[in-house]
């Protein structure tokens, strides 16, 4: 069974080039089909929450228009710019945080992707005697790319469309956009999910039939 996000279905993403420094860019091989053609473009957005603590240190790394749509299957990388640190609480660089792959059609998100990031020095010494100010040269990013949060919106994709049913892997606090997001987990609990890699997961088939599959356990 395919669970079907009305026009669009997102099949898959794969995390390219990861784990890898800091300040490489990030990139996102991204799968997805449409059933029927679009009038207008899809927008994908990657954004970096910067800090727990406050909303106005996301940062949006990059968006893109992508169209026109038509019925058929589509494949294509997705390659943002790191995060600005200089822009970021220097508390908060260090340690683990979240990042957020979004698609939007005509300004109304329809799916979120969230995963958690670590950022950790390569250098054992820093890593047990880290300085005051963080080391962005030093800094190695690692993305859970096996472990998602994936949260879909209703949206009506053109007039007279029957808009589909929500359905969330699981509901965490409000987010960026006003819609639900991830909180970063402490570094403990990372330590006990399963590592970071090119991890390739589906978002068709029988796993996103069931809400638990889609946690992918630890």
């Amino acid at each position: 069974m395919v669970a079907q996000m009305s026009a669009v279905n997102i099949t898959a993403v794969d995390v390219l080039d990861n784990p890898t420094l800091f300040t490489n860019p990030m990139q996102f091989e991204i799968q997805y089909e449409c059933l029927h053609e679009l009038q207008h473009d899809l927008e994908w957005k990657l954004i970096y929450v910067g800090s727990a603590e406050s909303e106005k240190y996301d940062q949006v790394l990059d968006s893109v228009l992508v169209g026109p749509v038509y019925p058929g299957q589509y494949r294509f990388v997705f390659q943002a710019d790191p995060p600005d640190a200089s822009l970021l609480p220097q508390d908060d660089i260090v340690g683990v945080t979240v990042l957020l792959l979004t698609c939007s059609y005509q300004g109304r998100e329809f799916i979120r992707v969230g995963y958690y990031v670590n950022n950790e020095y390569v250098d054992p010494q820093l890593r047990e005697a880290p300085p005051e100010r963080p080391r962005i040269d030093q800094l190695i990013r690692s993305i859970l790319a096996d472990k998602p949060r994936v949260t879909r919106f209703p949206v009506e994709f053109d007039a007279g469309e029957a808009a589909p049913t929500a359905e969330t892997a699981q509901a965490p606090p409000e987010g960026p956009a006003g819609a639900p997001t991830m909180q970063p987990p402490s570094y403990e609990a990372m330590q006990h999910a399963a590592p970071a890699g090119n991890g390739f997961f589906g978002l068709g088939g029988e796993a996103l039939a069931d809400h638990e599959a889609m946690e992918m356990e630890a």
